[in-house]
């Protein structure tokens, strides 16, 4: 069974500026703003661009996804979207079949950014995610958004 998860969330922080620091060097920051969460990200094929695959290294609070592989999809800077499939790791290869996420950042009319998320998966058995499961995934994509943010306020020549 396949389901679609959608979800967004508004920031003052300009598109660029969150594109920058939140996609563009995810890589370096989000361990950082989440060492609760993650130890590292490496790159094991690409640069970052289209088809690079990362492996997020997670801490022993999080030992039961182990470490979490992804595939760059789609990387476009002028309209700012990014798009990744999960190939290893996290609920891949436990309940579901695949997972892929996309997100785009759009401006708003007060300068900030409009942080929208779509996820596509298909389980592994006839049961979709539980309301709890997706709340986690929700809330975990929030708490991303919400540290890149947290950081960009309190550092405004950041990414600039």
């Amino acid at each position: 069974m396949s389901e679609t998860i959608v979800d967004e969330f508004s920031s003052p922080i300009s598109v660029e500026r969150l594109w920058k620091a939140g996609i563009c060097d995810f890589k370096n920051l989000m361990p950082k703003l989440l060492p609760q969460v993650l130890s590292s990200i490496e790159f094991l094929r690409g640069d970052g661009g289209v088809g690079t695959i990362q492996q997020y290294k997670l801490i022993k609070a999080n030992e039961q996804f182990g470490d979490v592989k992804d595939r760059i999809e789609v990387i476009d800077h002028k309209n700012h979207i990014f798009k990744y499939s999960v190939i290893e790791g996290g609920l891949v290869g436990l309940k579901l079949k695949s997972y892929v996420a996309e997100i785009t950042l759009n401006s708003t009319r007060e300068g900030g950014c409009l942080a929208k998320m779509k996820i596509e998966y298909e389980s592994l058995e006839d049961s979709l995610l539980s309301e709890e499961e997706i709340t986690r995934i929700k809330d975990g994509n929030l708490a991303i958004m919400k540290a890149t943010e947290g950081y960009l306020l309190a550092n405004p020549d950041a990414y600039a």
